[in-house]
């Protein structure tokens, strides 16, 4: 009898685009690819924080280039994206929140919000897997998603309606872009700290109610999504696709 050999967790030779990948969740799993040995490219707005964020990994011995691109803009992405050679592995993790009671959302914030977490993922998505197709690649796309894709929140309906498009989005793509040997599936955080929740986390009343609802006692960490970043764009996730990985310390158990 032969024994199963474990599938590589390893990128090497991999080309891998992860928008907003200068903080937060994107620059962890900008890290996370680039350990596993991929050439990761960092896009984001502001090229101040691309340039850092670059040398700061090239000087950690990684393969790292950037791109300063605002992903809204659907055109801009689409000449970036034409001009570079094939992505295999997007993370689309650039996004945003504009938190309010449901009788208060306005129709800018309603835009603003759809426009990034859901237009924006749409459009870089499909220019990425565009290139994929053409080159005859197999590919890997992770949307950055959240448990409030699976589960409403006070004063975040704009926010949780963007998730929940954003997890139809992931299986209506995987079901059309399997026969291409592209994979498509969402991560689910819950609460990470970072710079983005640092303010509404400050507030005592708020975290005890999030803690309260995450089973594992503590918030996230974006170190907790730089494996499952790995995991989904590897070999080892080959049979996986339009699926959705709950990091969420058990918030959506019950």
């Amino acid at each position: 009898m032969s024994l199963p050999t474990t599938p590589s967790f390893r990128l090497d030779g991999k080309r891998a685009l992860v928008t907003g990948g200068t903080r937060g969740i994107g620059l962890g799993a900008a890290v996370a690819l680039a350990e596993a040995g991929a050439h990761v490219t960092v896009a984001a707005r502001t090229a101040a924080d691309v340039e850092t964020v670059v040398n700061q990994m090239a000087d950690a011995g990684m393969a790292a280039e950037g791109v300063a691109l605002d992903i809204t803009d659907v055109q801009a992405v689409r000449a970036f994206i034409a001009e570079a050679e094939p992505f295999q592995v997007l993370v689309n993790s650039a996004g945003g929140a504009r938190h309010s009671s449901f009788a208060d959302i306005t129709e800018v914030d309603y835009q603003a919000v759809m426009a990034l977490n859901l237009s924006a993922t749409l459009f870089v998505s499909q220019a990425v897997v565009g290139r994929l197709i053409e080159a005859g690649l197999p590919g890997s796309i992770i949307h950055i998603s959240s448990q409030m894709g699976h589960v409403g929140g006070p004063n975040r309906a704009v926010y949780a309606a963007s998730k929940f498009a954003v997890e139809g989005l992931s299986k209506a793509m995987a079901i059309e872009l399997g026969a291409n040997n592209i994979r498509v599936n969402t991560i689910c955080p819950t609460f990470i700290e970072t710079e983005l929740t640092a303010k509404n986390l400050g507030d005592p009343a708020f975290r005890q109610w999030v803690l309260s609802k995450i089973k594992l006692g503590r918030l996230g960490r974006v170190e907790d999504i730089m494996g499952p970043i790995v995991f989904l764009a590897s070999d080892a996730a080959q049979l996986v696709t339009g699926a959705s990985l709950l990091v969420d310390g058990g918030w959506t158990a019950e």
